[in-house]
């Protein structure tokens, strides 16, 4: 490789690393303020600030505020600064490879532990703000979709083990599954009644495999 050739390479990592960490930064600072001021108080200028960057970089980097707060909730889902697909995830992977189905929800029980802390939060901010924007309301109704058929794929699995209750279908073991991974569900035991998250998290675990698995041995 040549000098020039190198430099250009050793260029462009610059550049990436500068942009993940500017990426970084504004994320950041969007979510305290975010959660601080709530969805209309919160402002670009705000944010920009409070990551020390210039505005014109803010909008160029991670667009206006409804695609950060887009962006906001779903690298939250993705527990990290890039929007990961699920199918990509590596707890969903290892759903996948369980041999059984109370393994499966353990799995699926504790990841949530990690998620919904990042989750639950700024999901409520996106909520509340849904009803003054329709590009909020717009993309909270889509994530809702797209969880429920997530959790669909999740119950397809499960009922693939021949482990799950033959009196339940599999739209009841997906919506089920829906109502209790709700970031509200997570809010009202872990905000509102004081659960740990170890406790949200083991009790997830347990509920789902007292009802949705079948336990006559049949």
């Amino acid at each position: 490789m040549t000098k020039q050739a190198k430099k250009r390479a050793y260029d462009s990592s610059g550049r990436k690393a500068q942009a993940e960490e500017t990426r970084h930064a504004i994320l950041k600072a969007a979510r305290r303020i975010f959660l601080a001021r709530g969805y209309a108080g919160t402002t670009m200028p705000a944010i920009a600030e409070e990551a020390g960057i210039a505005l014109d970089t803010v909008y160029a980097a991670v667009g206006k505020k409804p695609a950060l707060m887009r962006l906001l909730v779903e690298t939250a889902i993705s527990g990290q600064d890039e929007v990961v697909p699920a199918e990509q995830r590596d707890y969903v992977r290892a759903i996948r490879a369980a041999p059984d189905a109370a393994t499966k929800l353990k799995i699926y029980a504790m990841a949530l532990g990690g998620i919904q802390p990042r989750l639950a939060p700024i999901f409520a901010v996106l909520q509340a703000a849904a009803a003054l924007e329709p590009d909020l309301k717009a993309l909270w109704q889509e994530i809702s979709r797209r969880r429920a058929a997530n959790m669909r794929l999740l119950a397809e699995d499960l009922m693939a083990t021949g482990q799950t209750r033959p009196d339940l279908s599999l739209s009841q073991i997906a919506d089920i599954i829906w109502s209790m991974n709700a970031p509200e569900y997570f809010l009202l035991l872990v905000e509102q009644r004081g659960w740990t998250v170890e406790e949200f998290a083991r009790w997830l675990a347990d509920a789902w495999t007292r009802l949705l698995l079948d336990k006559s041995g049949n």
